[in-house]
Protein backbone atom coordinates (compact mmCIF):
# COMPACT_ATOMS: atom_id res chain seq x y z
CA UNK A 1 0.00 0.00 0.00
CA UNK A 2 1.38 3.39 -1.23
CA UNK A 3 1.82 6.28 2.22
CA UNK A 4 -0.32 8.86 1.78
CA UNK A 5 3.06 11.29 2.90
CA UNK A 6 3.85 10.56 -0.43
CA UNK A 7 0.79 10.86 -2.37
CA UNK A 8 0.15 14.36 -0.85
CA UNK A 9 3.18 15.51 -0.55
CA UNK A 10 3.89 18.89 -3.46
CA UNK A 11 5.48 18.01 -6.50
CA UNK A 12 8.54 20.33 -5.75
CA UNK A 13 8.99 18.59 -2.36
CA UNK A 14 9.55 15.17 -3.69
CA UNK A 15 11.44 16.50 -6.30
CA UNK A 16 13.83 18.07 -3.99
CA UNK A 17 14.21 15.11 -1.78
CA UNK A 18 14.54 12.97 -4.59
CA UNK A 19 17.59 14.79 -5.65
CA UNK A 20 18.26 14.63 -1.95
CA UNK A 21 18.19 10.79 -1.98
CA UNK A 22 20.87 10.73 -5.52
CA UNK A 23 23.17 13.49 -3.92
CA UNK A 24 23.36 11.37 -0.62
CA UNK A 25 23.77 8.03 -2.96
CA UNK A 26 26.49 9.65 -4.87
CA UNK A 27 28.33 11.29 -1.64
CA UNK A 28 28.32 7.79 -0.21
CA UNK A 29 29.87 6.07 -2.84
CA UNK A 30 33.06 8.64 -3.49
CA UNK A 31 33.86 7.94 0.11
CA UNK A 32 33.68 3.72 -0.94
CA UNK A 33 31.11 3.72 1.94
CA UNK A 34 28.85 0.20 1.54
CA UNK A 35 25.50 0.40 2.36
CA UNK A 36 26.03 -2.26 4.95
CA UNK A 37 28.82 0.22 6.82
CA UNK A 38 26.56 3.58 6.27
CA UNK A 39 23.62 1.09 8.21
CA UNK A 40 25.62 0.02 10.88
CA UNK A 41 27.39 3.93 11.51
CA UNK A 42 23.82 5.59 11.34
CA UNK A 43 22.11 2.59 13.56
CA UNK A 44 19.85 2.28 10.31
CA UNK A 45 18.76 -0.58 8.47
CA UNK A 46 20.10 -1.31 4.53
CA UNK A 47 16.39 -0.73 3.77
CA UNK A 48 15.90 2.40 5.37
CA UNK A 49 19.16 3.88 3.67
CA UNK A 50 18.03 2.71 0.65
CA UNK A 51 14.69 4.52 0.87
CA UNK A 52 16.76 7.65 1.81
CA UNK A 53 18.70 7.14 -1.41
CA UNK A 54 15.32 7.13 -3.36
CA UNK A 55 14.41 10.32 -1.30
CA UNK A 56 11.57 8.55 -0.13
CA UNK A 57 9.05 11.15 2.34
CA UNK A 58 8.13 8.27 4.96
CA UNK A 59 11.76 8.43 6.50
CA UNK A 60 12.19 10.52 8.95
CA UNK A 61 14.11 14.18 8.90
CA UNK A 62 16.27 12.25 11.84
CA UNK A 63 17.23 9.37 9.63
CA UNK A 64 18.55 11.96 6.76
CA UNK A 65 20.34 13.77 9.12
CA UNK A 66 22.37 11.00 10.82
CA UNK A 67 23.00 9.91 7.30
CA UNK A 68 24.02 13.49 6.23
CA UNK A 69 26.00 13.68 9.56
CA UNK A 70 28.23 10.57 8.66
CA UNK A 71 29.11 12.23 5.16
CA UNK A 72 30.13 15.24 6.69
CA UNK A 73 27.40 17.16 4.61
CA UNK A 74 25.45 18.06 7.89
CA UNK A 75 26.27 21.89 7.96
CA UNK A 76 23.34 22.93 6.16
CA UNK A 77 20.68 21.60 7.66
CA UNK A 78 20.40 24.36 10.69
CA UNK A 79 19.43 27.04 7.22
CA UNK A 80 16.92 25.18 5.92
CA UNK A 81 14.27 27.33 6.74
CA UNK A 82 16.09 29.75 8.57
CA UNK A 83 14.67 33.64 8.64
CA UNK A 84 17.74 34.94 7.09
CA UNK A 85 16.57 32.71 3.74
CA UNK A 86 13.51 33.50 3.87
CA UNK A 87 12.00 36.32 1.19
CA UNK A 88 8.29 35.55 1.85
CA UNK A 89 8.89 35.78 5.64
CA UNK A 90 10.56 38.98 5.42
CA UNK A 91 8.23 40.64 3.43
CA UNK A 92 5.61 39.87 5.26
CA UNK A 93 7.09 40.89 8.52
CA UNK A 94 7.83 44.47 6.27
CA UNK A 95 4.45 44.71 5.70
CA UNK A 96 3.21 44.47 9.60
CA UNK A 97 5.07 47.36 9.96
CA UNK A 98 3.47 50.25 11.59
CA UNK A 99 3.30 52.77 8.76
CA UNK A 100 3.58 55.67 11.34
CA UNK A 101 4.88 55.88 14.85
CA UNK A 102 2.91 58.48 17.55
Amino acid sequence: MRSRAIATLPLPARTSLTKLGHDIAIARKKRRLSTLSMAERSFLSRSTIGKIEKGDPTVSIGAYASVLAILGLERGLGALADRVNDPLGLNLEEDRLPKRIR
